[in-house]
């Protein structure tokens, strides 16, 4: 069985989408819908924008979701039964499964990103990496600190696991985790706590914009971050998605659930086609990565 899988913010890359614009008119149509949509060139931007340009949330979620929808434009020449997106990526994975359209997706993803960059405004925060640590040391160690709010928000793969919220408390969890065996322990240079209860303001505005779009039901199933677990219903799939703000995303636990419902090929739609490829590859040896 083979799934698409599209990568969240950390794909992005200078240059993103500038040969497909110029090669291919499906892609080509796709960047002019969006600066359309988005009322200003976003495009130009992707193409000739700075990595500092591109790591704004504003212009990197709908950046990345631009470019995944691109690259499917040309097509998939292979069966695909299901789909999973990594954060900002489930939207891309909605859009692929035909659960939501192109616009739809779209104006949904800057809304988001847009609510994102004002919840960090308001709650200021941050985000770590943490390696070669047992989750459940590093779940246990984040729920025992008292400076502030500090959660596992990113379950990447075995031995890789970001976690978020207050800066006074991931920093006292850095110190904590390296003391408890962590290789590393590495402020993450992000603009706020993603995946955290530091989103609440912005997942109450994101569920408005949600509850009022349309989602079909998808033609493939959707692994979702927060759940792990495929879904069809268009309505736990938008509930899963509202929760995803201020919930963790379950990667490495999606990618076993995919193996053991008989997944072996994942194709990475995207971004620079590297990243999810690499984590599903430490999370099941013996899975299959590309990328389209």
């Amino acid at each position: 069985m083979r799934a698409l899988v599209f990568p969240g913010q950390g794909a992005q890359f200078e240059g993103m989408g500038k040969d497909l614009y110029a090669e291919h008119d499906s892609a080509k149509r796709i960047f002019d819908e969006a600066d359309a949509l988005l009322g200003y060139k976003i495009s130009e931007i992707m193409f000739q924008g700075s990595a500092e340009d591109l790591k704004a949330t504003k212009v990197t979620q709908p950046a990345l979701f631009i470019h995944s929808i691109a690259k499917l434009s040309q097509g998939v020449d292979t069966k695909i039964n299901g789909v999973a997106g990594h954060s900002l990526g489930e939207f891309s994975a909605l859009v692929a499964s035909e659960c939501l359209s192109f616009e739809d997706g779209l104006k949904l993803v800057y809304e988001r990103a847009m609510a994102m960059q004002d919840a960090c405004n308001d709650a200021p925060g941050t985000m770590a990496a943490i390696l070669g640590l047992d989750d459940r040391i590093v779940e246990q160690i984040c729920s025992d600190i008292s400076e502030g709010i500090v959660v596992a928000a990113n379950y990447n793969c075995p031995g890789q696991l970001v976690i978020s919220g207050d800066l006074a408390a991931v920093e006292a969890a850095n110190v904590r985790l390296k003391e408890a065996g962590a290789k590393r322990a590495l402020l993450l240079p992000v603009g706020g706590a993603f995946h955290s209860p530091l989103m609440a303001s912005a997942k109450q505005r994101l569920a408005q914009a949600i509850n009022s779009t349309y989602f079909g039901v998808p033609k493939y199933p959707i692994y979702q971050n927060v759940t792990a677990k495929a879904e069809v219903d268009p309505e736990v799939i938008k509930i899963n998605l509202i929760e995803q703000l201020t919930g963790s995303v379950k990667w490495t636990q999606t990618i076993l659930q995919m193996v053991t419902d008989g997944f072996t090929d994942f194709i990475e739609v995207g971004g620079s086609g590297k990243v999810l490829g690499g984590l599903i590859s430490k999370i099941n040896r013996e899975a299959n990565t590309s990328s389209l």
